[in-house]
């Protein structure tokens, strides 16, 4: 990719920041902050893991290749993602978000978001392996990736390849499950 490219989608992405940061919802504020708190460390990722395995058969394989996928997602994201990447946090007070939808600035890169990241990643290998479950985890993780913007921590950016990193983590995962299956 050329420059310009990369500096329009960096206008992009900082504009769509700015929108969300501009936008009110005090009936939004409090849950989303509470869901990005949640969120912390795969949270609300690892119980549902934790407790679908719990049941037996395709529940337990679900939950199980499930924690897989968040941990590959959580070291992709946090040890090499942000390593390698290194962008700067949004500067949240610039954008003027509003201080009660304040959740802790982390101290790590922004790109990509690791809690976008997990959660995908979850909700791509559960989802597939329990059906059922699709459409809850994935609306789930697009609030988890909504909630890190809204709190003004991450660009859309950050959250749209946190979403594309834990999918690829849960592809690798099954994969790996299939081939392990098969012999």
């Amino acid at each position: 990719m050329n420059d310009s490219v990369l500096h329009d989608l960096a206008a992009l992405d900082g504009a769509l920041y700015a929108a969300v940061a501009a936008t009110d919802t005090p009936a939004l504020d409090a849950g989303l902050r509470r869901l990005s708190h949640a969120a912390n460390h795969s949270k609300i990722n690892l119980s549902i893991a934790a407790a679908l395995t719990l049941f037996p058969g395709r529940c337990r394989t679900a939950g199980l290749a499930g924690a897989a996928a968040v941990g590959l997602a959580s070291f992709s994201a946090n040890l090499l993602g942000k390593s390698l990447v290194r962008r700067p946090r949004p500067d949240r007070e610039a954008a003027q978000v509003r201080v009660d939808r304040h959740v802790p600035m982390p101290s790590s890169a922004s790109f990509p978001s690791g809690h976008t990241a997990s959660a995908f990643a979850l909700a791509t290998t559960v989802g597939t392996v329990l059906p059922v479950t699709a459409a809850p985890l994935g609306l789930l993780a697009c609030a988890v990736g909504y909630s890190r913007v809204h709190t003004g921590v991450h660009y859309p950016g950050d959250v749209v390849a946190g979403a594309m990193l834990g999918t690829t983590c849960a592809s690798v995962v099954l994969g790996v499950a299939r081939k392990l299956t098969t012999r």
